[in-house]
């Protein structure tokens, strides 16, 4: 185990250094704060757009920069040979792999942390202005409001950060397959397919209710086969929703719910436990790709060329 932790330390540093990775993430900062300054004309729900807008633009960099990441690190340094003097060490081809995976996964999280943290300031900063209060108020009613309305917009921007990392962990397991026979020019596209077609699943029920049988197992054996990325979209909870929690967090300091009244308010708890669920199902998903790259990468010729 060692061994995988030191080519997850030594992929993570070089999937960070890479210019690409740092020309994506700026590319994501830079669009995060823009849109932080403008209004959206949603007629009160200013803030829930900027934080569905936001988790889509970081969504899309990072997993561009995972997919980079995946290529440089697995294709190029088999076909540069560099992946042949790695074997000659002691070490095992699926140590390898998941050292590989882990560390491509661990730069994602960082850049998810990195625009994560951007986007709560920028949510914060927007409270005031976009629920039309003063943020230099006096009134203890209006700051505790403002306190309010800022805890939950960023207790669910949290949650949402962790699916929208979960998500992107998924297609780099299958990005981490596919890399050990195809470069990223093949790679990209796949897997950016993969992630629309992931997200199209949902419809293919409705789609062949009214089918034939054949028709329905066509259904269920893409419903197997691709990755059911909905269950990782939790923002009808955690976004578009208004959120409640237990009294007792005002014992930790925290602001009393504005909506602990409202019986339509979504608990905190159970958007916790649905990122539980997403969790578990990209542990499976992700666990099932890599034992399917192990497969392919078992098999594959490591002096540059495919046997």
């Amino acid at each position: 185990m060692y061994r995988t932790f030191v080519i997850a330390r030594h992929t993570f540093r070089e999937a960070v250094g890479q210019p690409i990775y740092s020309l994506l993430i700026g590319i994501g900062a830079a669009v995060l704060m823009v849109f932080a300054l403008l209004p959206f004309f949603t007629l009160g729900e200013d803030a829930v757009m900027y934080k569905a807008v936001g988790l889509d633009v970081i969504l899309l960099p990072v997993l561009v920069a995972t997919l980079f990441a995946t290529s440089k690190s697995i294709y190029e340094e088999i076909e540069d040979r560099t992946m042949l003097t790695l074997m000659s060490k002691p070490v095992r081809r699926w140590e390898v792999l998941l050292g590989k995976y882990l560390g491509i996964l661990f730069s994602a999280f960082l850049a998810v942390a990195v625009l994560g943290l951007i986007l709560a300031l920028c949510v914060w900063f927007r409270i005031p202005t976009d629920y039309q209060l003063s943020s230099r108020s006096v009134d203890e009613g209006e700051i505790a409001m403002i306190r309010g309305y800022r805890t939950m917009h960023l207790f669910g921007v949290i949650p949402s950060l962790f699916t929208t990392w979960m998500q992107i962990a998924v297609l780099a397991a299958v990005s981490v397959a596919i890399s050990t026979r195809v470069s990223l020019v093949v790679n990209l596209p796949v897997v950016i397919l993969l992630y629309i077609a992931g997200n199209l699943t949902r419809f293919l029920d409705i789609a062949v209710a009214t089918r034939g049988g054949l028709a329905k197992s066509v259904a269920e054996v893409m419903n197997t086969i691709l990755p059911y990325l909905s269950i990782f979209d939790i923002r009808g909870k955690s976004v578009y929703a208004k959120v409640r929690w237990s009294e007792t967090f005002a014992g930790l300091g925290l602001p009393r719910s504005v909506f602990s009244g409202d019986n339509n308010a979504v608990w905190l708890s159970s958007i916790w436990a649905d990122t539980g669920m997403s969790l578990a199902y990209a542990l499976c998903y992700a666990t099932a790709a890599l034992a399917v790259g192990m497969l392919l990468f078992e098999s594959r010729e490591l002096g540059g060329a495919e046997g």
